[in-house]
Formats: structure tokens, C-alpha cells, sequence
């Protein structure tokens, strides 16, 4: 290796295992866990435990297995950033920007993500039990295999979102919007989805026993081979519903598929 020297050019011989090691860091990004906050910093792995980041720009982070766990992310902004197989139990997002933002396999355990703006974000096998999603906006969301057992999304937007073999049971999706979402095969036991929007839904498979559906309106929604048993739809709409049996429901029905 020659270096540069002022006025004179001089040629080091480095060991091979030297060499080596200074080519490996000029080529690894290293996380900076004590960098501050900012637009794709790299906190990859990082403990930020009860951080305060409230308002933060974090657009674009590597936040892959960072541990925020209990950290006030209100209002913070994640939008691009990866956080992939983070711990963010009990974090709270509340009115956060997460939009197009991966939370794949994400622990957000009793996490609280009310008002979020969370359009097109990636959930995949995240678990989100008992998380509080009132208002959220979770329309186009990946949520597939995701744990949402006791969890709030009542008002929340789902419309058009993938909870394909999610778990909602006990959860809460009153006046949800869950129009043409996908929750084929989902568990849904127990859960409260009064006066919710399923308007052309995908329920194929679902177990729902025991889901209170009074005044919803499952319009157009596909419910074969789904179990019913226990579950209430005083007042639901079930105009042209595909019904269990796949029968398709008569246009006007009301409260029974006729």
C-alpha cells in the first residue's frame, strides 16, 4: 500500500490479516447507537428503552431489532424505516407516521398506536396483543399472521388490509372499517366488530365464534366455510353475503342469510 506523505510518497507493507481488516471496515456500516435522532440513522440492534422521541424524524431508519421499548414516539415520523423484529412494548405512537413502514415480526405488545397514520405499513407475524389502534389508519396494511388478541381498533381503517390467519380474538372493531379486507382463515373468537364496515370481506374459513356482528354490515362479504357458531348479527346487513354453506344470501336479508 503506498501513502501519501507531504512532499514524499512512501510504500507501507501492511500483513495480509491487517490488510484484510482495514478493507472489511471501510465497507461494513456500523450502527451508531449514540448518534442522534435523525432522517436514516442507523440504530440497527440499539437499546433506546423509555427513549423520548417524541416528534423525531426517523423517515427511513435502519431500526432492525432496536429495543424501544416503553419510548414516547408521539408524533415521531417512521415512514420507510425498517424496524423489523423490534421491541416496542408499550411504546407509544400515538398520532406517529408509519406510512409504507416495516414492522415485520415487531413486538408492539400493549403498544399504544392510537391516531396512527399506518397506510400500506408491513405487519407481517408482528404481535400486537392488547395494542391500542383506536383511529388508527391501517388501510392496505400487511397484517398477515399477526396477533391481535385483545387488541382496540375500534374506528380504525382496514379497509382493504391483509389479516389473512391473524388472531383477533377478543379483540375490539367497533365501527372498523374492514370493507374488502382479506381475514381468510383469521380467529376472530369473541371479538366486538358492532356496526363495523365488512362490506365485500373475505371471511373464507374464519373461526367466529361468538363475534358480536349487531349492525354491521357484511354486504357482498364471503363467510364459506366459516364458524358461526355463537356469533350475534341482530340488525347485520347480509345483502348478497356468501354464506357458510356458500349459499349466497338474498339481496335485502337482514339479521339471517334467506
Amino acid at each position: 500500500m503506498t501513502v501519501m506523505i507531504p512532499g514524499k510518497a512512501r510504500t507501507i507493507l501492511f500483513p495480509p490479516l491487517c490488510l484484510l481488516a482495514l478493507l472489511q471496515v471501510s465497507t461494513v456500516s456500523w450502527a451508531a447507537c449514540d448518534d442522534p435522532p435523525a432522517r436514516r440513522v442507523n440504530w440497527l440492534h440499539c437499546d433506546k428503552q423509555g427513549a423520548d422521541l417524541q416528534g423525531a424524524d426517523l423517515r427511513e431508519a435502519v431500526l432492525t431489532q432496536v429495543n424501544l421499548s416503553g419510548a414516547n414516539l408521539s408524533g415521531a415520523r417512521f415512514s420507510g424505516a425498517d424496524l423489523g423484529r423490534a421491541v416496542l412494548n408499550k411504546a407509544d405512537f400515538t398520532g406517529a407516521a408509519l406510512r409504507g413502514t416495516r414492522l415485520v415480526s415487531a413486538q408492539l405488545n400493549h403498544a399504544v398506536l392510537a391516531d396512527a397514520s399506518m397506510t400500506g405499513a408491513r405487519l407481517d407475524r408482528a404481535v400486537l396483543a392488547g395494542a391500542d389502534l383506536r383511529k388508527a389508519d391501517l388501510s392496505n396494511a400487511g397484517l398477515y399472521q399477526a396477533d391481535l388478541s385483545k387488541a382496540d381498533l375500534s374506528n380504525a381503517k382496514l379497509n382493504q388490509a391483509n389479516l389473512a390467519q391473524a388472531d383477533l380474538s377478543d379483540a375490539k372493531l367497533t365501527n372498523a372499517n374492514l370493507s374488502e379486507a382479506v381475514l381468510s382463515r383469521a380467529m376472530l373468537e369473541d371479538a366486538v366488530l358492532t356496526s363495523a364496515n365488512l362490506q365485500g370481506t373475505r371471511l373464507d374459513g374464519a373461526t367466529l365464534l361468538d363475534v358480536n356482528f349487531t349492525g354491521a354490515d357484511l354486504s357482498q362479504a364471503t363467510l364459506a366455510e366459516a364458524r358461526v357458531d355463537g356469533a350475534i348479527f341482530t340488525d347485520a346487513k347480509l345483502d348478497s353475503t356468501i354464506w357458510i354453506n356458500r349459499q349466497r344470501c338474498r339481496p335485502g336479508s337482514v339479521g339471517a342469510c334467506r
